[in-house]
């Protein structure tokens, strides 16, 4: 795992803070595993800050746990009724996924991370360039808005025919629909996203 990414799981503490959760309430991996319907190889290896988990395997770590994605990326400062969030402090992913070698298509930048037990979480993503045959489907319980900042985006969602989005067009949808996207014409492109977790 790129090194960068190694302190930026560090940093905010996303695997441990998953852990102490997980045993505070008295779940076993196992137990987890089958709320979540993610493995619990992947599961222990975010708790060891091994890989650096999407946003959608966040909200189902979230839901199996019964919190909001918000509390994975709550740092300790006091609570205030107005947060804001500088360019230089915003928090990358990095572009590394589920399995270290493994490139999930895009990657995302918090942007309130500051303020904590919110019901939105949003984020600036970038979705890569790939073949409609190599992106990787995801779903979560929520729903999702996103809004096309920069380059030409297809979304492919199950049962669904593709929608391709350009700058200034915006979509939003059912995220427990299995969607995925890409940047076309060989370009990157960016988004405004906003994540609302079901409770």
């Amino acid at each position: 795992m790129p090194e960068k990414i190694k302190k930026v799981l560090k940093d905010l503490g996303i695997g441990k803070k998953i852990k102490k959760l997980r045993q505070e309430k008295g779940l076993t991996l196992q137990e987890l595993s089958e709320k979540t319907g993610l493995s619990k190889g992947l599961i222990s290896q975010i708790e060891n800050e091994q890989v650096s988990p999407p946003i959608s395997t966040l909200m189902k770590i979230a839901n199996g746990l019964n919190v909001e994605i918000s509390y994975f990326f709550e740092q300790d400062e006091p609570t205030e009724k107005i947060t804001v969030v500088r360019k230089n402090e915003r928090i990358s992913s990095g572009r590394r996924g589920i399995k270290g070698n493994i490139n999930i298509g895009y990657s995302y930048e918090l942007l309130a991370h500051k303020r904590p037990h919110k019901h939105m979480e949003p984020f600036l993503v970038t979705f890569e360039p790939k073949e409609r045959d190599d992106v990787i489907m995801f779903n979560h319980e929520g729903e999702e808005f996103h809004f096309v900042l920069e380059g030409k985006l297809e979304m492919i969602a199950e049962d669904h025919e593709p929608i391709i989005l350009e700058e200034g067009d915006s979509l939003y949808f059912d995220s427990s629909i299995p969607h995925g996207f890409r940047g076309l014409e060989g370009k990157p492109a960016k988004t405004l996203t906003i994540v609302f977790q079901k409770s």
